[in-house]
């Protein structure tokens, strides 16, 4: 730890929830140098759906470096490119009859979304993107300019612009936002200029767990088609199955303009964005959006990998629907037994997580309830994280090829770390009928 101290800067984070030193990592479990083994809940925040070194990804990826695959070619064409761009084409876009071109805008979402955010504007002459409250894009100046978050926006240093934000889906007080959305727009009175496009994730991954409805976002789809706003919907973190179906957006029925991808894309936890835009879009001149690693040759490697053994049967989405029913159960049951708690169950899909109410916190200036449940839970051996602006959420993110064994064992340590906090702060637990 020491090491770590001395010679890293003081902006890393995950370490100081999880200190201890990894070694290794298969499937759901990742062990400390010490041989001690965790449950891994947090999936690499969603690049990892697929487990770690997942064994039919892992033997792609060997059996390419050992012919001597090229490893980096930014976008010059090779033999791994084309391969996935074809298993791209024929699993996910042609069977959902999705008519995009791909950009490879460089190797995280954070790109992706810098690259639909700067086509956005090229395409329709306007600068403003409408954003979305308790939003999160990434970290670079254009993304954070469009995320709701107070404390990420303020690590910028200077003022984000040519932006507005609306009320997300269920935001206190926050109303109709489509329908609010197209009243300011076409209201002359309204000092609302007509946007380029509206960002949006279906689930809100960082911004604790808000899950829009499928009414909700079809009805911004729709405003955006009316008024001519290009949608741009963010399936960085919940994209790749995590809600169950390939995209997230797909259960509402929507279509958008621009997705941006990333994450498990990949595969195997390799580094790669995509931006899958509208044909019509596409009127970049050469070079003009790049950069050095927009191809990553072994992620486009393990990326189709990933796409012909997940996605082709059917197998794994009915898997997830299943689990993710199985996980609702087990959180809706751990809330109920905790009714002061102020306890709400967040998310869709092998996106979810609970919720404590104010009254349940860790004291003033202290850390909140769902940092206590974290903290507790990987005392017990359970890496997962906090969710939301005031981090009052415990986030799960498990693996989406975990076994239900793995999956219940992992809502039993949860169970005893929830049980432990609140009993400790006061909370008392309701007696079973």
């Amino acid at each position: 730890m020491t090491l770590f101290e001395a010679l890293e800067s003081e902006v890393r984070s995950y370490s100081r929830c999880w200190p201890v030193v990894f070694d290794r990592a298969a499937g759901s479990r990742l062990h400390a140098q010490d041989g001690t083994p965790y449950l891994d809940f947090f999936a690499g925040a969603g690049a990892l759906n697929y487990g770690h070194n997942n064994p039919v990804l892992k033997a792609a990826l060997l059996d390419y470096l050992a012919r001597d695959g090229v490893t980096h070619a930014l976008d010059m064409f090779t033999v791994a490119r084309a391969d996935f761009l074809e298993a791209l084409a024929d699993v996910l876009l042609g069977p959902r009859q999705l008519d995009y071109k791909v950009v490879f805008p460089g190797p995280g979402g954070a790109n992706a979304v810098e690259a639909a955010l700067k086509l956005a504007r090229k395409v329709t002459g306007r600068h403003t993107v409408v954003g979305f409250t308790n939003s999160f894009h990434g970290m670079t100046l254009g993304a954070l300019a469009v995320s709701g978050n107070a404390s990420k926006r303020a690590a910028a240093g200077l003022p984000l612009t040519h932006a507005t934000v609306l009320p997300y889906d269920g935001y206190p007080g926050g109303g109709d936002a489509p329908a609010l959305l197209e009243r300011l727009l076409t209201d002359p009175g309204s000092g609302h200029d007509l946007p380029a496009a509206a960002i949006v994730e279906t689930v809100q991954g960082e911004g604790g767990l808000h899950a829009a409805s499928g009414t909700w976002l079809r009805a911004l789809a729709e405003v955006c088609r009316r008024l001519d706003i290009l949608l741009v919907v963010d399936d960085v973190q919940m994209g790749c199955g995590r809600t169950g179906a390939f995209f997230s957006f797909e259960d509402a029925g929507i279509t958008p303009d621009i997705v941006c991808l990333s994450k498990s894309i990949g595969g195997y936890g390799l580094p790669m964005a995509l931006t899958l835009i509208r044909p019509d879009l596409d009127v970049w001149l050469p070079g003009q959006h790049n950069g050095t690693f927009r191809g990553v040759s072994p992620s486009f490697v393990t990326g189709a990998q990933a796409l012909r053994t997940y996605w082709t049967d059917g197998v794994l989405e009915k898997s997830v629907r299943a689990l993710s029913e199985r996980l609702r159960t087990a959180l809706t049951g751990l809330a109920a037994e905790f009714p002061e708690a102020g306890a709400e169950v967040r998310g869709r899909g092998m996106a979810a997580g609970l919720r404590f109410g104010a009254a349940a916190g860790g004291g003033a200036g202290g850390p909140s309830t769902a940092q206590l449940v974290c903290a507790a839970a990987f005392e017990r051996g359970l890496l997962v994280e906090t969710s939301g602006a005031a981090d009052d959420v415990v986030k799960l993110l498990p693996p989406l090829t975990l076994h239900e064994a793995d999956l219940d064992e992992g809502l039993a340590i949860l169970t005893a770390a929830v049980t432990t906090v609140l009993t400790a702060t006061g909370e008392r637990k309701r007696a079973r009928p």
